[in-house]
């Protein structure tokens, strides 16, 4: 991203910077570039790539010799009469990633000479759609991961989902009401490998009665609250002041009542919540030695502790720097579960403790990279440069008006700006653009002369950050421009119920184009919804340093659509969307793909309809219908439109209800 166009004030070709290479005519070179541009080969871990035709492809156990194209799956699922935008899964690239999960533990284990186990469980409220939870219960089956619920219907589903897999482990968290504990109980009782983890004593209580009452010796957890605290945006969720678990002395009380009631071998397991998206390994090292402390001192104490449950944290590298930063992390799946096994064993160890199953709730790294978002962009915004009058005569208005001072500074500033003077004429153009307004609003300026002051202002901007380019040091002020010169690219899709954290918690996925990467980019832009609220866009994006607040993009070709992915999003987004302005879920299409690298679509979930999301809200389509209907009866009656007219725009309401949320191209 070296080279940049040099601007000419009066051609709109070159308004922006290109983001190329430099230098050669090679074919080779814009895929090569891009794929720096956009980071895919480090996010992407494998998994993703750019393919020669200039498209993105998806590799589900990272072998270029088993590909498929986005492009091609988009166009064939509209080809199916689905149109974007759609989320797309990829159960063979949760497979592969389940299968990472086990085989490093499994080495970790081997390579310290572990003499106890490793339990994966998969957090449902990560990703709750059922086909994804099947997915994770057949490919775990095999690998002796089990589940973990935080809710009663969670609980309820999952029971359901595990007939007769008595060995799978459960793991319930979450507050508890006496119906949860109940419904836990009676999973024991059909034999159930199951785990209440008690996040207060009041829930020992309900345990106990229930278990009494129905005739089982559970098995119980205790969720403790570690000192050792997180990092990042999740930081606060752990620590002593964390919302779940029990401080210390909790856990000594309700040591004593289970010895009291000659149960204290019912207490098998620890667990903590270290965190989500833990950046630094220390901090992983540091909370897992806390626990192993904890767990040698429960059995020193009788209690028959054999699980100890580290949580969730493990993170997800959204950037693909492999640095100490809040949306990526400093170390690999290998070094994680290497510091865990090791950790615990060597605590155990010193204690003569015998070394317990180990249990991990990484939920976001499991089902992170198996989901894309695709999207279409449907127009833009642009920041080109205006033809600027020649001298001042020209910038009157209407009559004999004189231009105001302020526009006559901005003119000259224009007539002067310079590599020599640069920095200098900004800050004027900035001074004088205030002044402006000022004057404007005050009634001073008229409307004509307004509008000059933009378009000098805005040229004399796209410039400045022309001749900015090589500076060495680059002024803050002009380092500022990149930001305040992006396009705004319209997407048809609604980033509080597909990217909700996106805008919740300035949560950072990488995003591009998923096709014309053999064309260099030559735009910077942001990014806005269909939604009404001017929260809804995406103006921050991934950068290897830091977070950069624009997206390279190409220019728009009329009748051409142009789409977006944004990776990395199955991690849950899916089920925390909201229904601003009544956008609903997209449509969700499940792709396999054989050892061929043929793809097909095992399962369609249909994106909610108009209608789905009024009932949502509690409006009755057939009343709102029946409302239409009348009026139209009504207008026929008076003579304002024809029977015919009538029934079609009946018809056309009709139709409204039952079609898609987001913009219907003619395919959809």
């Amino acid at each position: 991203m070296s080279n940049k166009k040099t601007l000419t004030p009066s051609t709109a070709s070159a308004a922006t910077a290109d983001f190329d290479l430099g230098g050669s005519s090679s074919s080779s070179e814009p895929l090569i570039a891009n794929a720096a541009t956009y980071a895919i080969d480090a996010w992407g871990d494998g998994f993703f790539a750019i393919s020669d035709a200039g498209t993105v492809v998806v590799r589900p156990d990272r072998s270029p010799s088993r590909e498929v194209d986005l492009l091609e799956i988009v166009e064939g699922l509209r080809d199916r009469g689905y149109g974007s935008p759609v989320l797309l899964h990829f159960g063979d690239v949760l497979d592969t990633v389940l299968r990472d999960l086990r085989a490093a533990f499994d080495k970790a284990i081997e390579e310290n000479g572990y003499q106890g186990a490793y339990q994966g469980v998969f957090p449902v409220k990560v990703n709750q759609q059922r086909c994804v939870v099947e997915d994770v219960g057949r490919i775990g089956a095999g690998l002796g991961f089990g589940l973990e619920v935080g809710s009663k219907p969670e609980l309820l589903a999952v029971l359901a989902l595990t007939v007769d897999q008595p060995d799978r482990l459960i793991v319930c968290n979450g507050f508890k009401e006496d119906r949860y504990i109940e419904f836990a109980m009676l999973a024991a009782k059909l034999g159930r490998t199951i785990v209440p983890v008690l996040e207060n004593l009041k829930e020992l209580e309900l345990v106990l009665q229930h278990a009494e009452r129905i005739g089982v010796r559970p098995k119980i957890g205790i969720r403790v609250n570690l000192n050792t605290r997180g990092a990042g945006r999740w930081a606060t969720s752990s620590g002593v002041k964390a919302k779940f678990g029990l401080s210390l002395a909790e856990v000594l009380k309700a040591v004593d009542i289970l010895r009291d009631r000659g149960m204290l071998d019912c207490l098998e397991l620890l667990h903590c919540h270290m965190g989500s998206q833990m950046q630094d390994i220390r901090l992983v090292m540091a909370g897992v030695a806390e626990l192993a402390r904890i767990y040698t001192e429960l059995h020193r104490l009788g209690a028959g502790v054999r699980y100890i449950d580290v949580g969730g944290g493990l993170g997800v590298d959204y950037d693909g720097s492999q640095t100490n930063f809040a949306f990526s992390r400093n170390y690999s799946l290998e070094e994680y579960a290497s510091t865990v096994v090791y950790r615990i064993q060597s605590i155990c160890d010193d204690r003569g403790v015998p070394h317990p199953t180990i249990v991990t709730e990484s939920g976001r790294a499991m089902v992170a990279q198996q989901s894309i978002l695709i999207f279409d962009v449907m127009g833009s915004n642009r920041f080109e440069p205006h033809d600027i009058p020649g001298d001042l005569e020209q910038l009157r208005g209407h009559g004999d008006e004189q231009p105001a001072r302020p526009l006559i500074d901005l003119f000259e500033a224009w007539q002067r700006i310079s590599p020599e003077n640069l920095l200098e004429c900004w800050h004027d153009a900035q001074s004088a653009r205030a002044e402006a307004l000022n004057l404007f609003s005050l009634g001073y300026m008229s409307l004509e002369h307004r509008a000059e002051v933009e378009r000098i202002f805005w040229t004399l901007a796209l410039r400045a950050r022309e001749l900015s380019v090589g500076l060495d040091p680059l002024p803050e002020e002009l380092a500022e421009l990149d930001d305040l010169l992006t396009d705004v690219y319209f997407c048809n899709l609604s980033v509080f119920q597909s990217l909700p954290d996106c805008w919740a918690i300035d949560q950072v996925f990488p995003m591009m184009p998923i096709h014309r990467l053999d064309e260099m980019p030559t735009r910077r832009g942001t990014l806005a919804d269909l939604t009404c609220d001017s929260d809804g866009k995406v103006d921050q994006f991934i950068d290897r340093e830091d977070v950069r607040r624009w997206l390279p993009l190409h220019d728009l070709v009329p009748d051409r659509p142009y789409l977006l992915g944004a990776f990395l999003v199955g991690a849950y987004q899916e089920t925390l969307g909201d229904l601003h302005n009544l956008f609903g879920d997209t449509h969700a299409a499940h792709v396999r793909v054989d050892d061929a690298g043929r793809w097909w679509i095992e399962e369609i979930i249909e994106g909610d309809t108009v209608r789905e999301v009024l009932a949502y809200m509690q409006y009755d389509s057939a009343a709102l219908t029946r409302a239409i209907r009348g009026e139209c009866e009504r207008s026929v009656h008076r003579g304002k439109m024809t029977a015919r007219e009538s029934r079609e725009m009946v018809q056309a309401y009709e139709n409204g209800l039952s079609g898609y949320t987001y913009l219907e191209g003619d395919s959809d």
